[in-house]
């Protein structure tokens, strides 16, 4: 049985992840949350949690877990915390053989001819400077992870990060695309994912690990 940690357990891919795995006869989920109230209200009254600040966890709280899965969420004011985070996540997965699974936002994705960041055109979109602190922090966070990837040179630290397209949903579990680096279109011309579909896909790689070391992005189907 994989004992699963999912940071950021009442968010909505967290929440969806959670809901998904603690069906699965072969998972043992926990939900690593800040709001023990907000939590229960969202994934049931006898769901099990380790409720706390995560950058306050001491690593012995962590360590026992085969996977940890991070849809950690935060203001945009404070979205320097990703980053702030990976580095205790990645500290974990070299030391201690865990697997960490890393969701990302979508602009650190290419698109376009030219092959240019989508957060560039994040920057460009009426009203985004209220809230474009936190794809732009998400792709330092990825670029940390490329970093302490290149240099662990014994490979020992297992992660994988996932991108999600350009709009994130609440939704039901479709089936989905794969890519790598670019942003995914579906044949109807949308860049969706639904938050079910995200979690159907971690269950399945959780217990059929295929990617290793790498980005990857899904979309809608």
């Amino acid at each position: 049985m994989k004992k699963v940690g999912i940071i950021g357990a009442s968010g909505m891919a967290g929440s969806a992840i959670y809901k998904l795995a603690e069906k699965n006869p072969n998972i043992d989920v926990v939900g690593i949350v800040r709001h023990e109230k907000k939590a229960r209200e969202v994934l049931g009254k006898d769901a099990d949690l380790i409720v706390g600040d995560i950058f306050d966890m001491p690593d012995s709280m962590l360590e026992h877990f085969d996977v940890i899965i991070d849809a950690f969420n935060t203001t945009p004011e404070n979205a320097e915390e990703h980053t702030k985070l990976a580095k205790k996540l990645m500290t974990l997965a070299q030391r201690d053989n865990i697997r960490v699974i890393f969701i990302l936002g979508a602009g650190s994705l290419h698109t376009g001819e030219d092959n240019h960041l989508v957060v560039d055109d994040i920057k460009k979109m009426p009203g985004s400077e209220r809230w474009a602190n936190t794809p732009i922090q998400q792709l330092h966070e990825l670029e940390y992870i490329h970093q302490v990837d290149e240099e662990d040179k014994n490979e020992d630290a297992d992660w994988l990060g996932i991108s999600p397209s350009m709009d994130f949903v609440d939704g039901p579990a479709t089936d989905y695309i794969t890519g790598k680096d670019e942003l995914l279109y579906n044949d109807k011309g949308e860049s969706k994912l639904n938050s079910g579909t995200m979690a159907k896909f971690l269950i399945k790689e959780i217990l059929d690990p295929v990617h290793h070391r790498e980005r990857i992005t899904i979309a809608n189907e």
